[in-house]
């Protein structure tokens, strides 16, 4: 791990027992999160992202692997405590996450008192923590939740995020359940805070071009893996993956020349019933021989910089043409 790393996953698996089944959440993903940089972690609903969010914060256990945090790994309660004063969480849905019977001044103090940080100086993080989302503190302190709107709900759910000075912040589709008015709103909050505050962010989404705008890396998740990472440029510009190749096919492009391309085909198959050798065999176009038998791991196929887990960028199984 680097000076530059703030958080990294080794190998870190999440599995929920089901009815004698085994749900595959999370299987062995191996992650790095580095200080300053906004990186996404994209895929289809159910494929494990937000797991993976959870997980790293120690608010899921790991079946197996660990994640580390500033270069040491977080085991047992005061490891656990630290990490959450140094890395946030936003969540999804503002309508949820928000205690209906506590003012804005109590909410966005919460994690002070829980980590018992800020003594005379509580107040002052408070009302600097809204100014940053945008909010006046002398309007919004006495409100409760339900005198907001939704945006405003998630800049409060950003202000409690911030207030303890984390280094970084998860952030679990926060603008999806907001009206498209108001989305490229908390999207400004988050990338000013990002250059105000020196932040790094871990944003989770399945809209690739949002990724695409916003992020200086991108992991690409399919069923509880990692299929595909890289620079947003490189994975969005030049896919090397068929996952991802589907992916950003999907994306509406307004051109005349846009070239049509077949949509992806098939269900996301279920986490309890993982498909044998590369696990997205089954809906790739481009499978072939020992797709179905060979599980791939992540595989250079640009530099050192991008990386894909399948079998075409595996010289020892790879047909002869692969373009």
């Amino acid at each position: 791990m680097s000076a530059a790393t703030l958080m990294e996953a080794h190998d870190l698996s999440v599995h929920f027992s089901q009815h004698r089944t085994v749900a595959r959440a999370v299987d062995g993903v191996s992650l790095e999160w580095r200080r300053g940089e906004i990186l996404g972690v994209v895929g289809e609903s159910g494929c494990g992202k937000s797991t993976l969010a959870r997980a790293l914060l120690g608010l899921v256990p790991p079946t197996a692997g660990d994640v580390s945090t500033n270069g040491a790994p977080v085991r047992g309660r005061d490891a656990l405590r630290k990490l959450r004063r140094s890395v946030q969480m936003i969540f999804q849905d503002p309508y949820q996450t928000l205690n209906p019977r506590q003012r804005v001044a109590t909410i966005v103090a919460e994690p002070l008192r829980v980590q018992s940080v800020g003594g005379d100086d509580r107040e002052a993080r408070v009302q600097r923590a809204l100014e940053d989302v945008g909010l006046d503190h002398e309007r919004f302190l006495s409100c409760y939740p339900h005198q907001l709107s939704g945006g405003q709900r998630q800049r409060v759910a950003i202000a409690a995020a911030l207030v303890l000075e984390p280094d970084g912040l998860i952030c679990d589709e926060p603008v999806s359940m907001l009206d498209v008015s108001v989305r490229a709103q908390i999207l400004q909050v988050l990338i000013d805070l990002r250059r105000r505050r020196e932040l790094a962010m871990l944003f989770i989404t399945h809209d690739l071009s949002l990724a695409w705008s916003l992020c200086d890396r991108i992991a690409v998740m399919y069923l509880g893996r990692i299929v595909e990472q890289g620079s947003a440029v490189d994975v969005i510009e030049h896919p090397q993956h068929p996952y991802t190749q589907a992916l950003v096919a999907a994306v509406p492009v307004a051109s005349a020349n846009a070239r049509i391309r077949e949509p992806l085909s098939g269900e996301l198959p279920d986490a309890t019933d993982v498909p044998s050798g590369c696990r997205f065999h089954p809906r790739c176009p481009r499978r072939f021989g020992p797709c179905d038998s060979v599980d791939p791991g992540l595989l250079v196929t640009s530099g050192d910089a991008q990386l894909a887990a399948c079998l075409l960028h595996d010289p020892a199984h790879a047909p002869d043409a692969v373009a």
